[in-house]
């Protein structure tokens, strides 16, 4: 499929690339600095892979928890030390362009939130080809109304997204909760090197196992469906944390940005931190260490509200 071809000045900047510098923007291996991308990659599955196996072992835990009746539609529950069904909560969606991941390998943040009183949930979803965009942003729907049911004395729910999972978490700004018959207890977003506006990626390559067509990517886009939208945050004080590294690709940093001057259009109390000399792999796997700065603010955000 080719890009679409050159248009009226004014028109989306990703469209002026050739489809072989989409593909080079949109492969966020391609841009580690200290590793080359097998190794980022597989240091990557490490980090999440020991990160998971030291907080099964550590921490209190209810896994593989169903959320639903699919057979992917599980979560695991991380709890910290003293368990309190009145804990702040903290949601995890995975990365992988929809298409790889695993909440077995993804407890990255497990313990040090755990450790100062936070629990955390992390959540499997169906990956393409087996599941579509709108399945995914469904389960993940689903995966929230569930833990408020469970927990409903929770002191704030937040979730937290690394690149298609931002995506995912993303989606929930305009959710109609009605049908779920709950509505969560949404307290912040930390959206980490998301991907909001779906469209540049119709055209590379990560869409072979999505087969997501522009309809397809139009009508899950967040960046899209919030500047079309006529209401306001439900909850003004809801905080989102839009962040990405540094050395994450340009059209990264230009969907980041984007997508946080948006929420600040349409009412949201949201900020913007570039994170220092991290790649799109190292601002998720620090997430094991308690004094990265992401880690901190993070931390900030929830304690200050309790």
């Amino acid at each position: 499929m080719e890009v679409p071809g050159r248009g009226p000045p004014g028109e989306a900047s990703w469209k002026k690339l050739s489809k072989e510098e989409l593909e080079n923007q949109y492969s966020p291996s391609r841009w580690v600095i200290r590793q080359g991308a097998e190794e980022a990659l597989r240091t990557y599955s490490h980090i999440g892979d020991e990160a998971t196996k030291k907080a099964r072992a550590t921490r209190r835990s209810l896994l593989h928890v169903p959320y639903g009746d699919g057979e992917g539609e599980k979560l695991d529950i991380y709890f910290p030390g003293e368990v309190s069904a009145a804990s702040p909560f903290c949601l995890f969606f995975h990365g992988g362009y929809w298409q790889s991941g695993s909440k077995d390998t993804s407890a990255f943040m497990v313990n040090p939130l755990t450790a100062q009183g936070v629990a955390v949930v992390v959540m499997a979803y169906d990956l393409a080809p087996k599941g579509t965009l709108d399945q995914m942003v469904d389960q993940v729907t689903r995966s929230i109304a569930f833990v408020q049911k469970q927990y409903p004395y929770n002191e704030g729910i937040y979730l937290c997204g690394h690149s298609a999972g931002a995506h995912l978490a993303s989606m929930m700004f305009l959710t109609n909760w009605t049908k779920h018959g709950v509505t969560p207890n949404l307290k912040g977003f930390f959206l980490v090197s998301g991907i909001y506006d779906l469209e540049p990626i119709v055209y590379t390559t990560h869409n072979a196992p999505l087969r997501m067509t522009l309809e397809d990517a139009q009508r899950n886009s967040p960046q899209l469906l919030l500047e079309a939208a006529l209401t306001q945050p439900s909850d003004p004080a809801c905080h989102v944390l839009v962040t990405v590294g540094q050395h994450d690709s340009p059209e990264f940093h230009r969907q980041s940005r984007e997508f946080y001057q948006t929420l600040r259009r349409r009412g949201w109390n949201a900020s913007f931190e570039e994170i220092h000399d991290v790649d799109h792999f190292e601002i998720i796997w620090n997430l094991t260490q308690k004094d990265f700065v992401l880690t901190q603010m993070i931390l900030k955000t929830i304690l200050q509200e309790h």
